[in-house]
């Protein structure tokens, strides 16, 4: 059988639905997702193979105006993962006005000479009136191969963008193994649940400052997985905060990341976690790569 491959890059700005997106492609969880803007950090594959075709979705962080070390990589992790792929998938939200993030793309996008598709996400939330704007307004703004409305929640749309993805698919062998889903270590698929549990049970920039660190992952002749995690914010107030009242904030968040860890690993999983104070870690070249965030 002749088999093809085809890299796509998914951008956007912050909160346009472009992990809910890969998610959805791959057909199970392999990038978090919250209501809170810059939720992804990493480039993240997620792998799908179709008959013949194997697809490779690289999910990237949110397009945004970087304000630390860790804002700075997240940015050129967008950048460079533009680049030397088959085509872009530039997804916005449904509203008849061009950002500066969008902006920014666009250019990057044109630079790069690729192959580029909008992806109208969350069209379940308007009117059809209003896409029509929303297409005419990027239409003049950028020359796009094509234009298609979708909702990642819904999965209204999705089916299509596959087969126009297939369109761009190169001739040669899969990239990845027919059954993976994702290019991440299992350790790193851990931390992140952790992380998304943090971004949806607590308030404001607390979240955002912290980063999770796996320093156990050992499994059992039972097949019991045991996961050691440290989670570190940048104040001694964020730590009180994270642990809640006599631990019941970290218990919430551990017992929903188990729960999810224990979906991923198809087993019992025995999560302990602890939480450390570094600070302004995000400004920090050194701490930023400790924790995985590299080039």
């Amino acid at each position: 059988m002749n088999t093809k491959t085809a890299m796509i890059t998914i951008c956007g700005r912050p909160n346009v639905g472009k992990s809910t997106l890969t998610n959805f492609l791959v057909g199970e969880k392999i990038t978090i997702v919250s209501n809170k803007p810059q939720t992804t950090r990493n480039r993240i594959c997620g792998i799908v193979t179709r008959d013949d075709t194997q697809y490779v979705f690289v999910d990237t962080p949110g397009y945004h105006r970087s304000r630390t070390k860790l804002g700075d990589y997240m940015v050129n992790t967008v950048r460079e993962s533009i680049a030397d792929v088959d085509l872009t998938l530039l997804v916005v939200e449904p509203i008849a006005s061009i950002g500066p993030q969008e902006e920014g793309l666009i250019e990057k996008i044109r630079a790069s000479h690729c192959p580029a598709v909008l992806v109208i996400n969350k069209i379940d939330t308007v009117e059809k009136d209003t896409l029509l704007e929303v297409i005419a307004k990027y239409s003049q703004a950028a020359s796009f191969d094509d234009i298609l409305p979708i909702s990642a929640k819904t999965g209204d749309g999705v089916e299509e963008l596959l087969r126009v993805c297939g369109k761009y698919a190169q001739e040669g062998p899969f990239l990845f193994p027919d059954d993976m889903t994702t290019d991440q270590p299992e350790r790193q698929v851990m931390a992140e649940i952790i992380r998304e549990k943090l971004l949806w049970c607590l308030d404001k920039e607390i979240p955002h400052g912290t980063a999770v660190e796996i320093t156990k992952f050992s499994e059992r002749d039972s097949g019991i997985i045991d996961i050691d995690a440290t989670i570190y914010c940048e104040k001694a107030s964020h730590k009180g905060i994270i642990i809640g009242k006599q631990g019941a904030m970290l218990k919430k968040i551990s017992s929903m990341a188990r729960a999810d860890c224990e979906k991923f690993m198809g087993t019992k999983v025995y999560l302990t976690t602890w939480v450390k104070v570094k600070e302004n870690w995000r400004d920090s070249d050194f701490l930023v790569k400790n924790f995985g965030y590299r080039d």
